[in-house]
């Protein structure tokens, strides 16, 4: 399931407006219909199914702050890469709220609303805040479910330095994000190597 959960209709207009923000994202990969997506727009509708299954009554605010978690990731240039890089979560926190806080979204939504949303893209208190921590355990699902075969298939990373990723990426989720992981369809070579990092 890659669509929303029960929101009204500025919170729909919102995740609209963050989707088209996604959809501009050079990067495409073959959809389902045979035609090409955006790598972004598919990175969130990820980060929403994941979320569904992870935490199915996820407030409004972690549903966008999820949908929105790579918001405009995609730099142009390799100057923007680099900045991008070196400020990602409160550039992309400091984008999403002046986005939520666009006339097109009627009622507007509110400022502590907005604030909240870029709390959670920032996320701010891993440990001691439930909704930040389901973001995280998402973001890690995404990463094992949709890029982790490409990832570790990549000449400059042996199996120490992957495994090392793996147990890092462990570390960062709370337990049920680690059950969902436990549980989810992985090729051979991937549970092979997450077994080998979690018997370390």
């Amino acid at each position: 399931m890659d669509s929303f959960q029960s929101l009204g209709a500025n919170y729909a207009t919102a995740a609209r407006l963050i989707d088209e923000a996604h959809a501009g994202d050079p990067n495409t990969i073959p959809g389902a219909d045979g035609t090409t997506i955006p790598y972004e727009l598919h990175y969130a509708r990820k980060m929403t199914r994941w979320l569904a299954l992870r935490k199915p009554d996820a407030s409004p605010a972690l549903q966008l702050a999820c949908r929105a978690q790579h918001f405009r990731r995609y730099p142009m240039t390799r100057a923007g890469y680099l900045t991008w890089r070196a400020k990602q979560k409160s550039v992309a926190a400091a984008q999403v709220a002046e986005l939520l806080a666009s006339d097109a979204i009627q009622p507007p939504l509110a400022q502590d609303e907005i604030e909240r949303v870029a709390a959670l893209v920032r996320k701010e208190n891993l440990k001691g805040d439930e909704e930040t921590q389901a973001l995280e355990d998402v973001a890690c699902l995404v990463f094992l479910d949709d890029q982790f075969d490409d990832f570790e298939k990549k000449s400059e990373i042996d199996e120490d330095k992957i495994i090392t990723i793996l147990r890092k990426t462990w570390g960062k989720m709370g337990e049920e994000g680690q059950k969902l992981a436990l549980g989810m369809q992985l090729s051979e070579r991937a549970g092979s190597l997450i077994q080998k990092a979690l018997a370390g």
